[in-house]
């Protein structure tokens, strides 16, 4: 059992190309349990955090609806956006400048084989995240990510969530909105769900911009204690 992480951070990066780099590393963890159970050998799986922010795109998981898109292909060009139909949970979501984008590549037969268990955890990760800055970050019932003010007329997505994993081994994960300009949320009806408030750390907190990499230090301090995880660059 290996419960060390190796973090990357890949900055700026075209989704496609982190897509194919979170592919190449489950294809790559995979290889070698199938190895193992094959040959009887033993050998250690990998673990990695991704972190990635990235260019305007939106993505659309396997089971959601292409009509949650509001604008058309030339819509997307005159906004610099690109879209992508993906193989992860969940529906239609926006990434880009200012968000954290988490991609834990993790072989959850290092941690635990439960995979409601692993989002409520990228859940917990950034709930404490979210109260290290003073704010209620809570879990919305039915509906994967986490939220501010659900008990009130104004419910807002702060984070959202969709994975996908192959013997244990996950991809995707999370997006949290630190310096988001929402603006680009307009275009799609996030998540498939009708009157969804989406907001952003910076707004929340009433200030022009957030230290990212200070939020990512806080995201990696609780990934830390949650997955009980040692942490290596």
């Amino acid at each position: 059992m290996n419960r060390e992480v190796k973090i990357k951070d890949l900055g700026l990066t075209e989704y496609k190309k982190a897509w194919d780099y979170q592919e190449e590393l489950l294809n790559d963890i995979v290889g070698i349990k199938i190895k193992n159970r094959r040959e009887g050998a033993n050998e250690l799986t990998k673990n990695y955090l991704i972190f990635v922010e990235h260019p305007h795109v939106y993505t659309l998981g396997k089971s959601g609806d292409i009509s949650n898109l509001l604008i058309d292909e030339s819509e997307l060009t005159k906004n610099n956006a690109k879209f992508y139909k993906i193989n992860r949970g969940g529906d239609i979501t926006y990434h880009g400048p200012g968000q954290i984008v988490g991609y834990p590549i993790l072989d959850l037969e290092n941690f635990f084989t439960d995979i409601h268990k692993y989002l409520r955890f990228l859940e917990e990760i950034i709930i404490l995240t979210l109260k290290d800055y003073g704010l209620k970050g809570e879990r919305n019932p039915g509906k994967t990510g986490v939220w501010l003010d659900c008990d009130t007329d104004f419910p807002r997505k702060i984070c959202a969530m969709g994975v996908r994993a192959s013997r244990w081994v996950t991809m995707h994960g999370f997006a949290l909105n630190v310096n988001v300009d929402l603006k680009y949320f307009d275009k799609i009806i996030p998540c498939g769900i009708k009157n969804n408030s989406v907001t952003s750390l910076n707004i929340e907190l009433g200030v022009k911009n957030i230290d990212i990499n200070e939020v990512k230090n806080k995201i990696l301090k609780n990934f830390k204690i949650l997955f009980d995880a040692t942490l290596v660059d």
